[in-house]
């Protein structure tokens, strides 16, 4: 009796396991077209500044990239001709998968082609990349193991099968890979917001200033401390045991429910935080676990998975291979290990299939209030800001904060330039605005000089105490402000040594 017992025990366990693992074929078809649309949105919004961003000639020429990655495993095809004719190239590609991939034509192709486009202009422009960048890549690499093209898809028009097939389930590694990225992604998150500045729920209001990561929305819900200190909490449980719930509660009532949490989540950073598209990744993913039940006007059904997830033995070999060197990924960026490096091995790996798996955004939050700001002399003698499409510069506190930058790149880019690790883009993103604003003025109006600096107002070491680091500027400065001289010299028409 015991035996029996033990034996349903297991059989009970086993069938709750794979409906854990098993997702709809039309939610992967939902989730296949919006992260298809995103695609193609992210390669649109990238010619808003593809001479700066993307150029040979722009903000981070191939010689400063390759000092930046110290890492020969780091490829993208953008890399291999320093030609503005072939980034273009690379984004047109870009394009065209993420249609193919929304319309479901050529699926798994156009996935594939997709993450290769994808991991290649990411790269190109990492110091001015967020985690949504990164988040797609991965989702489009586990995307290739899975049969995201069965229906509502050319595919399907053209190769017509039985309703069955186009309206069941999969269960397979590759949906565990997806469904463990996610919770990894969560989990990161919450685990590096485990600290002070969230536990005592400041950290959201501190998080929506415009100084920070705020919309004008954010600042004016940062002015409500008792409204952003539950936000915080709420975040924290969100990202912690939303993704328990995922993987270990497989009713339709509770996965629809994590679903319109998560929606709502990201609906609000949409809304309330300057982060581009990592808020529309966000939403794009959860459409992938929608229950039957949603589809079928709320009547529950359990179809069983189509055999073997669609794959291939070797394809479940190399998704289970790839599986596993994300998660010893994860626990090397989350734990105490990351003091350590990984094996080459490994490390040659994560990077080669761009499946990193450190996405602690906004752990720590310290009290302070941060923005950048251009000082450019023009010849008429007027001082603008180019940053800011040249109104006057505001030294403290600039009207909009990060808001007023073009958009969420550049506010990424001058977050992460005061880092010493990418210092080496300064002179070229110097050399790269003072040229963009030359191009487009003339005469009087054009640029002399340029200075980008970055400030924080901080309760350190005293109530506020402000820091400046010049970050970057033009014409360079060499450490003996030999660039200065060499102006100086110009100007009054001087011929150097």
């Amino acid at each position: 009796m015991a035996g029996d017992d033990g034996g349903s025990m297991l059989q009970s366990a086993r069938k709750w396991m794979q409906r854990a693992l098993t997702l709809e074929m039309r939610s992967l078809a939902a989730f296949r077209i919006a992260i298809g649309l995103l695609v193609v949105a992210d390669a649109g919004l990238r010619t808003r500044d593809f001479g700066l961003m993307l150029g040979s000639a722009g903000m981070f020429p191939l010689d400063a990239l390759a000092r930046f990655f110290g890492d020969r495993w780091a490829w993208s095809l953008t890399f291999l001709i320093d030609a503005d004719w072939w980034v273009a190239t690379v984004l047109m590609l870009q394009v065209a998968a993420g249609l193919a991939l929304a319309t479901g034509w050529h699926t798994p192709c156009a996935t594939a082609l997709a993450w290769v486009a994808v991991v290649s202009i990411v790269r190109r422009t990492l110091p001015a990349t967020n985690a949504g960048d990164v988040w797609l890549c991965c989702l489009l690499f586990w995307g290739m193991f899975l049969p995201l093209g069965r229906t509502w898809s050319l595919d399907a028009v053209r190769r017509p099968q039985p309703e069955s097939a186009q309206m069941g389930t999969v269960c397979s590694v590759a949906t565990l890979a997806l469904l463990l990225q996610i919770a990894a992604f969560y989990w990161s998150a919450g685990l590096g917001k485990w600290n002070d500045d969230w536990q005592s729920g400041e950290a959201v209001s501190r998080a929506l200033s415009i100084h920070d990561h705020g919309t004008p929305l954010g600042d004016r819900l940062a002015s409500h401390p008792p409204t952003a200190r539950l936000l915080a909490w709420c975040v924290l449980a969100t990202e912690l045991v939303g993704p328990l719930v995922l993987l270990a509660c497989p009713l339709p009532a509770a996965r629809l429910a994590v679903f319109m949490v998560f929606i709502a989540f990201h609906t609000g950073i949409a809304v309330f935080m300057t982060v581009g598209l990592f808020a529309y990744v966000g939403m794009a993913t959860w459409l992938a676990v929608l229950p039957s039940v949603v589809w079928d006007r709320g009547r529950q059904r359990f179809v069983p998975p189509l055999p073997g997830g669609g794959l291939s033995r070797a394809a479940t070999a190399a998704c289970g291979g790839c599986l596993a060197v994300a998660a010893v990924a994860f626990f090397h960026a989350n734990t105490g290990w990351r003091s350590r490096p990984l094996p080459p091995g490994i490390h040659a790996a994560v990077h080669l299939l761009c499946l990193e798996q450190d996405w602690g955004m906004f752990a720590e939050v310290p009290r302070q209030r941060q923005w950048v700001y251009g000082r450019a002399e023009l010849v008429d003698g007027s001082i603008v800001d180019p940053l800011r499409g040249g109104r006057p510069t505001e030294a403290v506190l600039p009207a909009g904060g990060f808001c007023s930058l073009p958009h969420h790149r550049w506010h990424k880019l001058f977050w992460e330039l005061p880092k010493p690790s990418h210092r080496v883009f300064s002179p070229s993103i110097g050399a790269a605005i003072a040229a963009d604003w030359n191009r487009r003025h003339e005469g009087q109006r054009r640029m002399r000089s340029l200075e980008i600096r970055f400030a924080r107002l901080s309760d350190s070491p005293a109530p506020d105490t402000l820091h400046e680091l010049l970050v970057a500027s033009w014409p360079p400065r060499s450490s003996d402000g030999r660039g200065n001289l060499d102006r100086w010299l110009d100007e009054h028409g001087i011929d150097g040594p």
